[in-house]
Protein backbone atom coordinates (compact mmCIF):
# COMPACT_ATOMS: atom_id res chain seq x y z
CA UNK A 1 0.00 0.00 0.00
CA UNK A 2 1.43 3.34 -0.74
CA UNK A 3 2.17 5.71 2.09
CA UNK A 4 -0.41 8.74 2.10
CA UNK A 5 2.91 11.08 1.91
CA UNK A 6 4.07 9.27 -1.22
CA UNK A 7 0.48 9.83 -2.79
CA UNK A 8 0.66 13.21 -2.28
CA UNK A 9 4.11 13.54 -3.94
CA UNK A 10 3.08 11.38 -6.92
CA UNK A 11 -0.08 13.32 -7.57
CA UNK A 12 1.60 16.76 -7.36
CA UNK A 13 3.94 15.21 -10.26
CA UNK A 14 1.39 14.33 -12.17
CA UNK A 15 -0.71 17.51 -12.31
CA UNK A 16 3.01 19.19 -13.18
CA UNK A 17 3.03 16.83 -15.96
CA UNK A 18 -0.22 17.17 -17.49
CA UNK A 19 0.61 21.05 -17.07
CA UNK A 20 3.47 20.94 -19.13
CA UNK A 21 1.67 18.82 -21.78
CA UNK A 22 -0.43 21.18 -22.40
CA UNK A 23 1.99 23.90 -22.64
CA UNK A 24 3.60 21.81 -25.23
CA UNK A 25 1.06 21.78 -27.46
CA UNK A 26 -0.16 25.34 -27.13
CA UNK A 27 3.54 25.95 -28.41
CA UNK A 28 2.90 23.44 -31.12
CA UNK A 29 -0.10 24.98 -32.09
CA UNK A 30 1.65 28.21 -32.55
CA UNK A 31 4.71 26.68 -34.66
CA UNK A 32 1.88 25.57 -36.55
CA UNK A 33 0.07 29.29 -37.45
CA UNK A 34 3.63 30.47 -37.79
CA UNK A 35 4.27 28.07 -40.52
CA UNK A 36 0.86 27.99 -42.54
CA UNK A 37 -0.76 31.94 -42.29
CA UNK A 38 2.26 33.86 -41.55
CA UNK A 39 3.04 35.41 -38.51
CA UNK A 40 2.32 39.15 -39.30
CA UNK A 41 -1.63 38.83 -39.54
CA UNK A 42 -1.42 37.34 -35.96
CA UNK A 43 0.95 38.80 -34.16
CA UNK A 44 -0.91 40.10 -31.22
CA UNK A 45 -2.62 36.90 -30.58
CA UNK A 46 0.44 34.60 -30.81
CA UNK A 47 2.40 36.75 -28.66
CA UNK A 48 -0.03 36.14 -25.48
CA UNK A 49 -0.27 32.49 -26.59
CA UNK A 50 3.40 32.00 -26.37
CA UNK A 51 3.36 33.97 -23.11
CA UNK A 52 0.95 31.68 -21.36
CA UNK A 53 2.94 28.64 -22.68
CA UNK A 54 6.04 29.60 -21.35
CA UNK A 55 4.35 30.31 -17.72
CA UNK A 56 2.74 26.74 -18.26
CA UNK A 57 6.15 25.58 -19.11
CA UNK A 58 8.17 27.38 -16.12
CA UNK A 59 5.48 26.29 -13.77
CA UNK A 60 4.72 22.68 -14.24
CA UNK A 61 8.89 22.41 -14.37
CA UNK A 62 8.80 24.11 -11.07
CA UNK A 63 6.10 21.63 -9.37
CA UNK A 64 8.20 18.90 -10.82
CA UNK A 65 11.26 20.25 -9.24
CA UNK A 66 9.77 21.42 -5.89
CA UNK A 67 8.02 17.58 -5.76
CA UNK A 68 11.69 16.17 -6.23
CA UNK A 69 13.66 17.74 -3.69
CA UNK A 70 10.78 17.11 -0.81
CA UNK A 71 10.77 13.59 -1.62
CA UNK A 72 14.71 13.44 -0.89
CA UNK A 73 14.58 15.34 1.66
CA UNK A 74 11.77 13.44 3.56
CA UNK A 75 13.50 10.09 2.78
CA UNK A 76 16.69 11.29 4.17
CA UNK A 77 15.01 12.53 7.59
CA UNK A 78 12.93 9.24 8.25
CA UNK A 79 15.70 6.76 7.42
CA UNK A 80 16.49 5.33 11.25
CA UNK A 81 20.23 4.83 12.02
CA UNK A 82 21.38 1.59 12.58
CA UNK A 83 21.39 -0.06 15.93
CA UNK A 84 23.86 -1.21 17.68
CA UNK A 85 24.07 -4.69 19.32
CA UNK A 86 23.18 -4.98 22.84
CA UNK A 87 26.61 -5.05 24.79
CA UNK A 88 25.08 -6.48 28.20
CA UNK A 89 27.81 -9.65 28.45
CA UNK A 90 29.86 -8.82 25.86
CA UNK A 91 33.92 -8.28 26.01
CA UNK A 92 34.90 -4.73 25.81
CA UNK A 93 36.94 -6.10 21.94
CA UNK A 94 33.27 -6.82 20.69
CA UNK A 95 31.35 -3.75 22.42
CA UNK A 96 33.47 -0.78 20.72
CA UNK A 97 30.53 0.96 19.14
CA UNK A 98 27.59 3.21 21.50
CA UNK A 99 24.20 1.81 20.99
CA UNK A 100 22.08 4.28 19.17
CA UNK A 101 18.60 5.33 20.55
CA UNK A 102 15.53 4.78 18.49
CA UNK A 103 14.42 8.05 17.41
CA UNK A 104 10.91 9.48 15.67
CA UNK A 105 10.79 8.69 11.97
CA UNK A 106 8.85 11.80 11.04
CA UNK A 107 10.98 14.30 12.14
CA UNK A 108 12.07 16.61 9.40
CA UNK A 109 15.31 17.88 8.85
CA UNK A 110 18.87 15.99 8.93
CA UNK A 111 19.25 13.01 10.59
CA UNK A 112 21.22 13.41 14.16
CA UNK A 113 24.42 11.76 15.25
CA UNK A 114 26.08 9.96 18.27
CA UNK A 115 29.32 11.00 18.79
CA UNK A 116 32.26 8.78 17.83
CA UNK A 117 33.78 9.78 21.37
CA UNK A 118 30.89 7.90 23.04
CA UNK A 119 31.93 4.77 21.43
CA UNK A 120 33.91 3.32 24.63
CA UNK A 121 32.93 -0.50 26.07
CA UNK A 122 31.18 -0.87 28.77
CA UNK A 123 32.09 -1.32 32.07
CA UNK A 124 31.69 -5.27 33.02
CA UNK A 125 31.16 -5.07 36.53
CA UNK A 126 28.45 -3.06 35.93
CA UNK A 127 26.96 -5.16 33.58
CA UNK A 128 27.74 -7.96 36.17
CA UNK A 129 25.88 -6.20 38.98
CA UNK A 130 22.64 -5.56 37.46
CA UNK A 131 22.85 -9.64 36.39
CA UNK A 132 23.08 -9.72 39.93
CA UNK A 133 20.26 -7.66 40.76
CA UNK A 134 17.69 -9.66 38.12
CA UNK A 135 18.75 -13.07 39.93
CA UNK A 136 18.35 -11.75 43.90
CA UNK A 137 14.90 -10.26 42.50
CA UNK A 138 14.08 -13.87 40.91
CA UNK A 139 14.80 -15.39 44.43
CA UNK A 140 18.12 -16.83 43.94
CA UNK A 141 20.94 -16.79 46.82
CA UNK A 142 23.54 -15.25 45.07
CA UNK A 143 27.08 -14.22 46.43
CA UNK A 144 28.94 -10.86 44.50
CA UNK A 145 32.32 -10.76 44.20
CA UNK A 146 32.67 -8.34 41.78
CA UNK A 147 31.98 -5.14 43.07
CA UNK A 148 35.11 -2.75 44.17
CA UNK A 149 33.59 -1.53 47.71
CA UNK A 150 34.01 -2.76 51.29
CA UNK A 151 31.26 -4.03 53.57
CA UNK A 152 30.51 -1.67 56.48
CA UNK A 153 29.90 1.28 55.16
CA UNK A 154 31.14 4.70 56.52
CA UNK A 155 32.31 4.99 60.00
CA UNK A 156 30.02 6.18 62.79
CA UNK A 157 31.17 9.95 63.08
CA UNK A 158 30.70 10.63 59.03
CA UNK A 159 27.14 9.03 59.61
CA UNK A 160 26.56 11.24 62.14
CA UNK A 161 27.70 13.92 60.67
CA UNK A 162 26.15 13.54 57.54
CA UNK A 163 22.63 13.69 59.71
CA UNK A 164 23.76 16.89 61.68
CA UNK A 165 24.90 18.81 58.40
CA UNK A 166 20.90 17.73 56.85
CA UNK A 167 20.05 19.36 60.00
CA UNK A 168 21.41 22.42 59.86
CA UNK A 169 21.23 23.05 56.29
CA UNK A 170 24.17 24.34 55.32
CA UNK A 171 24.16 22.71 52.26
CA UNK A 172 24.48 25.25 49.45
CA UNK A 173 27.26 25.75 46.65
CA UNK A 174 30.98 25.93 47.65
CA UNK A 175 33.72 26.89 45.83
CA UNK A 176 33.97 25.13 42.51
CA UNK A 177 37.35 23.06 44.63
CA UNK A 178 35.29 21.72 47.77
CA UNK A 179 34.92 23.82 51.34
CA UNK A 180 38.08 25.32 52.67
CA UNK A 181 37.60 23.56 56.25
CA UNK A 182 37.53 20.01 53.81
CA UNK A 183 40.47 20.85 52.18
CA UNK A 184 42.68 21.90 54.93
CA UNK A 185 41.34 18.49 56.46
CA UNK A 186 42.87 16.88 53.51
CA UNK A 187 46.09 18.65 53.96
CA UNK A 188 46.48 17.59 57.52
CA UNK A 189 46.06 14.12 56.75
CA UNK A 190 48.83 14.45 54.38
CA UNK A 191 51.03 15.48 56.83
CA UNK A 192 49.72 12.54 59.53
CA UNK A 193 50.53 9.85 57.03
CA UNK A 194 53.34 11.22 55.03
CA UNK A 195 55.17 13.66 56.64
CA UNK A 196 54.04 15.93 54.00
CA UNK A 197 53.71 19.93 54.69
CA UNK A 198 50.36 21.02 52.43
CA UNK A 199 48.07 24.23 52.01
CA UNK A 200 44.85 23.82 51.34
CA UNK A 201 45.36 25.51 47.78
CA UNK A 202 47.45 21.82 47.15
CA UNK A 203 43.82 20.37 47.63
CA UNK A 204 40.92 20.35 45.33
CA UNK A 205 37.64 18.11 46.48
CA UNK A 206 35.94 16.50 43.51
CA UNK A 207 33.13 14.45 43.39
CA UNK A 208 34.78 10.85 43.59
CA UNK A 209 37.88 9.91 42.23
CA UNK A 210 36.49 10.15 38.93
CA UNK A 211 35.70 13.49 38.64
CA UNK A 212 39.36 14.16 39.78
CA UNK A 213 40.45 11.68 36.67
CA UNK A 214 38.05 13.87 34.32
CA UNK A 215 39.51 17.09 35.65
CA UNK A 216 43.33 16.05 35.73
CA UNK A 217 43.03 14.13 32.14
CA UNK A 218 41.12 17.75 30.71
CA UNK A 219 43.90 19.90 31.82
CA UNK A 220 47.14 17.84 31.23
CA UNK A 221 46.53 16.41 28.15
CA UNK A 222 45.81 17.76 24.56
CA UNK A 223 43.70 15.46 22.42
CA UNK A 224 45.73 12.86 19.59
CA UNK A 225 48.37 12.91 23.30
CA UNK A 226 49.99 9.85 24.23
CA UNK A 227 49.01 8.54 27.78
CA UNK A 228 50.70 5.42 28.72
CA UNK A 229 48.76 2.61 31.10
CA UNK A 230 50.03 -0.08 33.06
CA UNK A 231 48.13 -3.40 31.63
CA UNK A 232 46.17 -4.55 33.56
CA UNK A 233 44.38 -1.63 35.02
CA UNK A 234 41.17 0.12 36.09
CA UNK A 235 39.07 0.45 32.93
CA UNK A 236 38.03 3.87 33.60
CA UNK A 237 41.42 5.34 33.12
CA UNK A 238 41.47 4.22 29.08
CA UNK A 239 37.85 4.85 28.34
CA UNK A 240 38.21 8.55 29.83
CA UNK A 241 41.03 9.25 27.82
CA UNK A 242 39.55 7.98 24.50
CA UNK A 243 36.64 9.81 24.98
CA UNK A 244 38.67 12.57 25.08
CA UNK A 245 41.01 12.35 21.79
CA UNK A 246 44.09 10.74 23.99
CA UNK A 247 45.96 8.03 22.38
CA UNK A 248 46.59 5.54 25.30
CA UNK A 249 49.35 3.36 25.21
CA UNK A 250 49.33 0.27 27.06
CA UNK A 251 52.63 -1.27 28.95
CA UNK A 252 51.86 -4.83 28.93
CA UNK A 253 53.25 -5.60 33.05
CA UNK A 254 53.14 -9.30 34.04
CA UNK A 255 54.41 -11.36 37.05
CA UNK A 256 58.23 -10.41 35.86
CA UNK A 257 57.46 -6.91 36.52
CA UNK A 258 54.90 -7.59 39.13
CA UNK A 259 51.76 -5.71 37.43
CA UNK A 260 53.38 -2.63 37.59
CA UNK A 261 55.52 -0.10 34.97
CA UNK A 262 58.99 0.46 35.33
CA UNK A 263 61.21 3.02 33.34
CA UNK A 264 62.28 0.78 31.44
CA UNK A 265 59.58 0.00 30.06
CA UNK A 266 58.69 3.82 30.07
CA UNK A 267 61.70 4.26 27.74
CA UNK A 268 60.95 1.77 25.39
CA UNK A 269 56.98 3.12 24.76
CA UNK A 270 58.53 6.62 24.80
CA UNK A 271 60.96 6.25 21.96
CA UNK A 272 58.26 4.51 19.67
CA UNK A 273 56.65 8.39 19.72
CA UNK A 274 56.79 10.32 22.50
CA UNK A 275 54.30 10.36 25.86
CA UNK A 276 52.56 13.39 26.99
CA UNK A 277 51.28 11.37 30.65
CA UNK A 278 51.44 8.07 32.67
CA UNK A 279 48.39 6.95 34.69
CA UNK A 280 50.32 5.10 37.74
CA UNK A 281 48.03 3.12 40.58
CA UNK A 282 49.34 1.37 43.77
CA UNK A 283 48.09 -0.10 45.43
CA UNK A 284 46.65 -1.01 42.11
CA UNK A 285 43.02 -2.68 40.67
CA UNK A 286 42.77 -4.96 39.77
CA UNK A 287 46.00 -6.43 40.55
CA UNK A 288 46.76 -5.26 44.05
CA UNK A 289 50.22 -4.82 43.85
CA UNK A 290 52.13 -1.45 45.07
CA UNK A 291 55.71 0.08 44.01
CA UNK A 292 57.80 0.39 46.68
CA UNK A 293 59.25 3.75 47.45
CA UNK A 294 62.49 3.32 45.06
CA UNK A 295 60.90 2.39 42.54
CA UNK A 296 58.36 5.40 42.56
CA UNK A 297 61.20 7.92 43.15
CA UNK A 298 62.70 6.01 39.84
CA UNK A 299 59.45 6.84 37.74
CA UNK A 300 58.82 10.09 38.75
CA UNK A 301 62.31 11.18 37.97
CA UNK A 302 61.97 9.52 34.51
CA UNK A 303 58.81 11.54 33.98
CA UNK A 304 60.48 14.60 35.24
CA UNK A 305 63.46 14.36 33.09
CA UNK A 306 61.13 13.48 30.19
CA UNK A 307 58.50 16.37 30.26
CA UNK A 308 55.49 13.25 31.27
CA UNK A 309 52.82 14.33 33.46
CA UNK A 310 52.18 11.68 36.32
CA UNK A 311 48.99 11.10 37.34
CA UNK A 312 48.80 8.91 40.78
CA UNK A 313 46.01 6.76 41.92
CA UNK A 314 46.62 6.72 45.41
CA UNK A 315 42.68 5.44 46.56
CA UNK A 316 43.25 2.58 48.09
CA UNK A 317 46.11 3.68 50.09
CA UNK A 318 45.57 3.06 53.91
CA UNK A 319 43.71 -1.02 52.69
CA UNK A 320 47.91 -2.44 52.87
CA UNK A 321 49.11 -6.00 54.34
CA UNK A 322 52.72 -5.18 55.41
CA UNK A 323 54.85 -7.54 57.19
CA UNK A 324 55.71 -4.64 59.47
CA UNK A 325 52.78 -2.45 60.20
CA UNK A 326 54.26 -0.07 62.12
CA UNK A 327 56.94 0.34 59.28
CA UNK A 328 57.02 4.26 57.54
CA UNK A 329 55.86 3.00 54.30
CA UNK A 330 53.02 0.70 55.54
CA UNK A 331 49.97 2.86 53.99
CA UNK A 332 51.69 3.49 50.58
CA UNK A 333 54.40 5.64 49.27
CA UNK A 334 52.93 9.18 47.74
CA UNK A 335 54.21 10.14 44.22
CA UNK A 336 54.20 14.22 45.91
CA UNK A 337 57.11 12.72 48.48
CA UNK A 338 59.45 12.40 45.22
CA UNK A 339 57.79 15.47 42.85
CA UNK A 340 54.85 17.63 43.01
CA UNK A 341 54.83 18.06 39.38
CA UNK A 342 52.46 15.38 38.80
CA UNK A 343 48.89 14.91 39.91
CA UNK A 344 47.79 12.95 43.16
CA UNK A 345 44.03 11.69 43.00
CA UNK A 346 42.88 9.70 46.57
CA UNK A 347 39.15 9.35 47.53
CA UNK A 348 36.80 8.72 50.54
CA UNK A 349 35.45 5.65 49.13
CA UNK A 350 37.81 2.77 50.02
CA UNK A 351 39.88 3.35 53.30
CA UNK A 352 36.47 4.88 54.80
CA UNK A 353 34.04 3.09 52.95
CA UNK A 354 32.06 6.08 51.07
CA UNK A 355 31.93 4.79 47.80
CA UNK A 356 28.20 6.04 47.26
CA UNK A 357 29.12 9.60 48.99
CA UNK A 358 31.11 9.96 45.48
CA UNK A 359 33.67 12.44 47.30
CA UNK A 360 37.21 12.55 46.40
CA UNK A 361 40.44 14.69 46.11
CA UNK A 362 43.12 15.60 44.12
CA UNK A 363 46.56 17.45 44.64
CA UNK A 364 47.00 19.95 42.53
CA UNK A 365 50.30 20.95 40.68
CA UNK A 366 50.97 24.98 40.79
CA UNK A 367 50.66 25.06 37.08
CA UNK A 368 47.37 23.05 36.83
CA UNK A 369 45.42 25.25 39.56
CA UNK A 370 43.93 27.79 37.46
CA UNK A 371 42.95 25.22 34.67
CA UNK A 372 41.50 22.89 37.25
CA UNK A 373 39.71 25.03 39.24
CA UNK A 374 37.57 26.90 35.88
CA UNK A 375 37.21 23.17 34.63
CA UNK A 376 35.46 22.32 38.05
CA UNK A 377 33.68 25.10 38.31
CA UNK A 378 31.55 24.86 34.40
CA UNK A 379 31.54 20.96 35.01
CA UNK A 380 29.97 20.14 38.41
CA UNK A 381 29.99 23.53 39.95
CA UNK A 382 31.12 22.05 43.39
CA UNK A 383 31.87 18.72 44.62
CA UNK A 384 28.69 17.04 46.76
CA UNK A 385 28.34 19.62 49.32
CA UNK A 386 26.13 16.71 52.04
CA UNK A 387 28.96 14.34 51.27
CA UNK A 388 31.80 17.16 51.66
CA UNK A 389 30.14 18.73 55.50
CA UNK A 390 30.00 15.09 56.34
CA UNK A 391 33.59 14.22 55.19
CA UNK A 392 34.99 16.38 57.54
CA UNK A 393 34.21 13.47 60.38
CA UNK A 394 36.20 11.09 58.41
CA UNK A 395 39.52 12.26 59.85
CA UNK A 396 38.67 12.19 63.30
CA UNK A 397 40.35 9.65 66.01
CA UNK A 398 37.81 7.39 66.27
CA UNK A 399 36.80 7.41 62.09
CA UNK A 400 40.59 6.61 61.56
CA UNK A 401 40.27 3.59 64.14
CA UNK A 402 36.77 2.40 62.54
CA UNK A 403 38.47 2.25 59.12
CA UNK A 404 41.46 0.38 60.43
CA UNK A 405 39.80 -1.78 62.37
CA UNK A 406 37.70 -2.25 59.01
CA UNK A 407 41.65 -3.04 57.26
CA UNK A 408 42.24 -6.05 59.57
CA UNK A 409 39.36 -7.76 58.84
CA UNK A 410 40.20 -7.60 55.19
CA UNK A 411 43.61 -9.01 56.12
CA UNK A 412 42.18 -12.10 57.64
CA UNK A 413 39.74 -12.27 54.42
CA UNK A 414 42.81 -11.84 52.62
CA UNK A 415 45.10 -14.45 54.68
CA UNK A 416 42.24 -17.26 54.12
CA UNK A 417 41.59 -16.20 50.86
CA UNK A 418 45.22 -17.08 49.71
CA UNK A 419 45.71 -19.70 51.79
CA UNK A 420 42.50 -21.45 49.84
CA UNK A 421 43.45 -20.70 45.74
CA UNK A 422 46.06 -23.29 45.74
CA UNK A 423 43.12 -26.07 45.88
CA UNK A 424 41.32 -23.99 42.84
CA UNK A 425 44.50 -24.58 40.71
CA UNK A 426 44.26 -20.87 39.54
CA UNK A 427 47.91 -18.66 38.01
CA UNK A 428 49.56 -16.88 38.06
CA UNK A 429 48.32 -14.89 40.95
CA UNK A 430 49.44 -11.40 41.75
CA UNK A 431 50.71 -10.64 44.92
CA UNK A 432 48.10 -8.71 46.58
CA UNK A 433 49.87 -6.48 48.37
CA UNK A 434 47.02 -3.73 49.15
CA UNK A 435 43.46 -3.27 48.03
CA UNK A 436 41.08 -5.81 48.52
CA UNK A 437 40.84 -7.94 45.11
CA UNK A 438 42.81 -11.27 44.04
CA UNK A 439 43.69 -11.34 40.01
CA UNK A 440 44.34 -14.68 38.98
CA UNK A 441 44.93 -16.51 35.71
CA UNK A 442 42.38 -19.28 35.51
CA UNK A 443 45.08 -21.84 33.73
CA UNK A 444 43.37 -25.32 33.24
CA UNK A 445 40.52 -24.50 35.71
CA UNK A 446 39.43 -22.83 32.17
CA UNK A 447 37.96 -26.07 31.15
CA UNK A 448 35.25 -25.90 28.27
CA UNK A 449 35.12 -22.17 28.11
CA UNK A 450 36.69 -20.15 25.44
CA UNK A 451 37.27 -17.18 27.58
CA UNK A 452 36.76 -15.89 31.56
CA UNK A 453 33.96 -13.84 30.18
CA UNK A 454 31.59 -17.50 29.38
CA UNK A 455 33.54 -19.11 32.77
CA UNK A 456 32.44 -16.14 34.63
CA UNK A 457 29.04 -15.82 33.27
CA UNK A 458 28.14 -19.89 34.03
CA UNK A 459 29.76 -19.81 37.16
CA UNK A 460 27.09 -16.81 37.80
CA UNK A 461 23.98 -18.43 36.20
CA UNK A 462 24.85 -22.24 37.78
CA UNK A 463 26.38 -21.32 40.84
CA UNK A 464 25.39 -17.63 42.03
CA UNK A 465 29.00 -16.56 42.42
CA UNK A 466 29.62 -12.93 40.42
CA UNK A 467 33.61 -12.39 39.10
CA UNK A 468 35.06 -10.07 37.14
CA UNK A 469 36.44 -11.32 33.90
CA UNK A 470 40.05 -10.15 33.68
CA UNK A 471 39.38 -8.62 29.93
CA UNK A 472 37.77 -5.27 31.59
CA UNK A 473 41.25 -5.01 32.79
CA UNK A 474 43.28 -6.17 29.97
CA UNK A 475 41.54 -5.81 26.33
CA UNK A 476 44.97 -8.51 24.75
CA UNK A 477 45.71 -10.38 27.71
CA UNK A 478 43.33 -10.83 29.92
CA UNK A 479 40.90 -13.35 28.18
CA UNK A 480 42.19 -16.37 31.11
CA UNK A 481 41.72 -14.13 34.03
CA UNK A 482 39.35 -13.12 36.88
CA UNK A 483 39.12 -10.60 39.33
CA UNK A 484 37.64 -11.47 42.77
CA UNK A 485 37.36 -8.79 45.34
CA UNK A 486 37.29 -10.21 49.06
CA UNK A 487 35.48 -6.93 50.41
CA UNK A 488 32.35 -8.75 50.96
CA UNK A 489 34.07 -10.20 54.21
CA UNK A 490 35.41 -13.77 55.30
CA UNK A 491 32.22 -15.92 55.18
CA UNK A 492 31.31 -14.35 51.85
CA UNK A 493 34.24 -15.36 50.23
CA UNK A 494 34.64 -19.13 51.99
CA UNK A 495 31.62 -19.70 50.83
CA UNK A 496 32.06 -18.56 47.20
CA UNK A 497 35.27 -21.01 46.99
CA UNK A 498 33.12 -23.51 48.16
CA UNK A 499 30.74 -23.06 45.21
CA UNK A 500 33.64 -22.54 42.47
CA UNK A 501 35.37 -25.55 43.60
CA UNK A 502 32.10 -27.48 43.14
CA UNK A 503 31.84 -25.93 39.73
CA UNK A 504 34.90 -26.59 38.55
CA UNK A 505 34.64 -30.39 39.71
CA UNK A 506 31.20 -30.10 37.76
CA UNK A 507 32.99 -28.72 34.63
CA UNK A 508 35.67 -31.51 34.95
CA UNK A 509 33.29 -34.25 35.93
CA UNK A 510 31.32 -33.13 32.38
CA UNK A 511 34.85 -33.00 29.94
CA UNK A 512 35.43 -36.62 31.23
CA UNK A 513 31.88 -38.10 30.33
Amino acid sequence: MTPPRQKDELHRTGIALVIVGCGLLVFTGIIAVLTIDGFSRHAQELTRVLAVAVVVLLGGITCIVTAKLRAAQRARSTTPPPQAASTLGTSPAQATTAVVPDVPTDRKGPSVKVAARAAVPPFQVMSILDRVAQLRAAGRDVISLCAGEPEGGAPPDVAAAAIDAHRAGDLGYTSALGPRELREAVAGHYHRWYGLDLTEADVAITTGSSGAFQLAFLAAFEPGDRVALASPGYPAYRNILTALGCQVVDIPCGVAERFQPTPELLAAAHARAPLAGLVLASPANPTGTMVHRDELAALTTWCDAHGVRLVSDEIYHGITYPADPTAPDARGVSAWESSRTGVVVSSFSKYWGMTGWRLGWMLLPADLREAIDALAGNLALCPPVPAARAALAAFSEDSYAAADARVADLASTRAQLLDLVPSLGWGPVAPADGAFYLYAGLGEALGRYPDAVAWCRALLEEQGVALVPGIDFDPTGGAGFVRLSFGAGTQAVTSAIQRIQAFQAGDGAARRA
